[in-house]
């Protein structure tokens, strides 16, 4: 997840999931010392630079109610990473749907045996251009 994201040590991370805190000691293990569960990220102020949402195992409905607590602790140029079980072709429309009701606009999906990933970015990050 943190390769997707492409996360350097010095930004702020927010880990969500079942393993939170897991995942985020895991992290901080590797040199990513600015990262946090979501049992310890403190109260919304857009102060992360990416979350790293571990959703495997866990109803996707579910993971509406997630994004609608975690947006607030985003900054405007965060970066979304969320790891899923394998997925049907419609549950990945609706998830990509999901991410984009919410300002963000995805930009990479990965398959892996064990899940599938994607890559989102806040669009305040894509400012739309001027036309000339």
């Amino acid at each position: 997840m943190i390769a997707l994201a492409g996360c350097s040590p010095g930004q702020r991370i927010v880990v969500v999931g079942a393993k939170s805190i897991e995942l985020m000691m895991d992290l901080q293990r590797r040199g990513y010392f600015l990262a946090a569960s979501a049992g310890n990220c403190g109260l919304p102020a857009a102060q992360y630079d990416a979350a790293l949402v571990d959703w495997r195992r866990r109803p996707l409905g579910a993971l509406d109610a997630a994004m609608d607590w975690l947006d607030g602790f985003l900054g405007p140029r965060a970066v979304l990473v969320i790891w899923l079980d394998a997925q049907k072709p419609a549950a990945k429309d609706n998830l990509r749907a999901a991410v984009a009701k919410r300002g963000f606009i995805v930009l990479q999906g990965a398959e892996h045996p064990c899940g599938s990933a994607l890559l989102a970015r806040r669009s305040q990050a894509y400012p739309m251009q001027k036309a000339a």
